[in-house]
């Protein structure tokens, strides 16, 4: 049988941006479809009864699939319509221009990991669906950043080791790298969820944690008013490609990112209760 040789490292770079211009003309293309709606008279969709806000990393694509499949539920357009984010300035009626004309009984949503963390969307989502509901994922916040590093370095984003990507993202933050290389700063969600709870209520915010997502999906149904119903199969859906090589979070950094986020992690208790 014949093998095929290993590429060259830069063989594999080269693929990685290719990937991710791929995703960039994907987008592309969904945007300019609800735009050119957006422009044609006639009626539009009702705005979304609930969002997925979060977190990066933390099971967000799978529990769009489960909701996605739900029959009284239609998604958006696309996954990341980061209207509340970074397309807010496009306005109400190209958000409208994402979903579905649908009867009462049918609710739509969008999921946007970025939600959670950009200090920004609260208020704005506040303001524009003040009867919506939003549910945020968490997930081990030290599991979480590295495999954020690890999407980030498949998509051709981040040059540098963990170790050295750790020690440079205060100064990436400071010139206003936040989604990109955010590994710690995301894993801070009592932080993030104060900003929701002010904004919204804590009420209408339910937070689950990745690893009981399975097991607490009928309390999501639940919490945003759906009728019982199973998805054909519960399996994990990941948008991440994989990267070869062995791991980069050794004991001595699992150790120093656990040092970091324990107070987080205890506020974050008091918030979820548990």
């Amino acid at each position: 049988m014949r093998r095929e040789r290993a590429r060259p490292a830069g063989h594999r770079e080269a693929a990685r941006r290719d990937a991710a211009r791929r995703d960039a003309a994907r987008g592309a293309v969904r945007t300019g479809r609800a735009w050119a709606r957006a422009a044609l008279p006639g009626p539009l969709g009702a705005l979304p009864e609930f969002l997925i806000i979060g977190a990066q990393r933390c099971g967000t694509t799978s529990l769009y699939h489960y909701l996605s499949a739900h029959p009284d539920v239609r998604a958006a357009t696309g996954k990341e319509l980061q209207y509340f984010s970074l397309h807010h300035r496009r306005g109400l009626r190209w958000y409208r221009a994402h979903f579905p004309v649908r009867p009462p009984h049918v609710r739509a949503f969008e999921a946007s990991p970025y939600y959670l963390f950009d200090p920004d969307v609260p208020a704005r989502a506040a303001a524009a669906l003040p009867q919506a509901r939003f549910v945020a994922l968490v997930r081990d916040p030290v599991e979480r950043a590295y495999s954020h590093y690890l999407h980030a370095r498949a998509r051709g984003f981040e040059p540098l080791s963990f170790a050295d990507a750790l020690d440079a993202e205060p100064d990436r933050m400071r010139r206003g790298l936040r989604r990109e290389f955010s590994y710690v700063a995301r894993g801070r969600y009592a932080e993030q969820l104060r900003r929701w709870h002010a904004h919204v209520g804590a009420e209408r915010v339910l937070v689950v944690r990745t690893q009981e997502l399975t097991a607490d999906y009928g309390r999501i149904l639940d919490f945003l008013g759906l009728r019982r119903h199973t998805p054909d199969d519960f399996a994990r859906h990941t948008r991440r490609r994989e990267v070869d090589g062995p791991s980069q979070l050794t004991p001595a950094l699992r150790e120093r990112l656990a040092a970091e986020f324990a107070a987080d992690q205890a506020e974050l208790a008091g918030l979820i209760g548990g």
